[in-house]
């Protein structure tokens, strides 16, 4: 098994390890509009930059392009009756959220549509 960060919440360890999902609309992160990077919040990886994040109006942070493929993995997901494509973390393998193939206004199309419980940010100094 990975390591946990013993100082994860026990909200942040049921999302990352638990595969839960938490409120839409309530993430520390949904309306953060500060430049830096968004980074697991186990282990660290870089995951997102915050140039890539847009307000896709869905109830959870969403960014359009990951800062390295290698930080990720993409697990296919018919849990609950859906099919999905589950965003994890390579390093850790905590869970992060899902993406889709559904923005056509953004550069890639994709959402990458993840959990703020999942996240830590790293402002970008000056």
């Amino acid at each position: 098994m990975k390591q946990i960060n013993p100082k994860l919440t026990d909200e942040q360890k049921d999302v990352l390890f638990n595969k839960a999902t938490e409120a839409p609309f309530t993430g520390t992160f949904l309306y953060n509009e500060e430049d830096g990077d968004y980074v697991c919040a186990n282990c660290g990886s870089v995951l997102f930059g915050a140039e890539t994040k847009f307000d896709a109006g869905c109830g959870w942070p969403s960014f359009y392009d990951v800062r390295d493929t290698k930080a990720i993995k993409l697990i296919e997901d018919t849990s609950h009756g859906m099919h999905r494509v589950e965003v994890v973390c390579r390093k850790c393998d905590g869970h992060l959220g899902h993406v889709f193939n559904d923005a056509p206004d953004q550069p890639t199309g994709m959402r990458f549509c993840i959990n703020s419980l999942s996240l830590d940010f790293i402002k970008n100094k000056m």
